[in-house]
């Protein structure tokens, strides 16, 4: 098989691996990742109210889905770990009944971004879900996507 398209996580033994990066040169990489949680208009109010029993939703989400991107290779057993240089978590509401959830992941690394930014989406729905369990039975997380991903050299001058 080419080397081009063999699959890299898998050696030539057939075995999983981790993929070596070591002679990629380290780059600025940015990656950006969509998770989308449908809940009732109810349960919309009650996180804009802050009147969920267990405190402030997207206070809670944006911290768990940063934490979430920080311990990507802990959770993924062929990541990289990488050095973070930022994690952010941004919300967008829906009155009807969505909340978007962008995390955007950076580094300067021999690899990328984006299986952090889709598990800071993730975790970040997946703690929206948790919080709001138990005024809403129909809670739907969905739609997890890579929205971009970028690399350019590092401007060490």
């Amino acid at each position: 098989m080419p080397e081009s398209s063999r699959l890299t996580h898998i050696d030539v033994t057939g075995e999983a691996c981790m993929v070596d990066v070591s002679s990629k040169p380290s780059q600025v990489r940015e990656a950006t990742a969509e998770s989308l949680v449908l809940v009732a208009k109810e349960t919309i109010n009650a996180i804009q109210d802050a009147s969920i029993q267990k405190g402030d939703v997207l206070a809670v989400a944006r911290v768990a889905g940063i934490q979430g991107a920080k311990a990507c290779a802990q959770l993924i057993p062929l990541c990289h770990p990488l050095p973070l240089s930022k994690v952010a978590v941004d919300f967008e509401i829906d009155p009807a009944g969505a909340i978007a959830i962008h995390c955007t992941a950076r580094t300067i690394a021999q690899t990328g971004v984006e299986m952090e930014a889709l598990t800071g989406a993730s975790i970040a729905a997946l703690t929206i879900y948790d919080m709001c369990k138990g005024i809403d039975k129909k809670i739907e997380v969905t739609k997890t996507r890579l929205l971009s991903k970028s690399k350019s050299p590092t401007d060490r001058a």
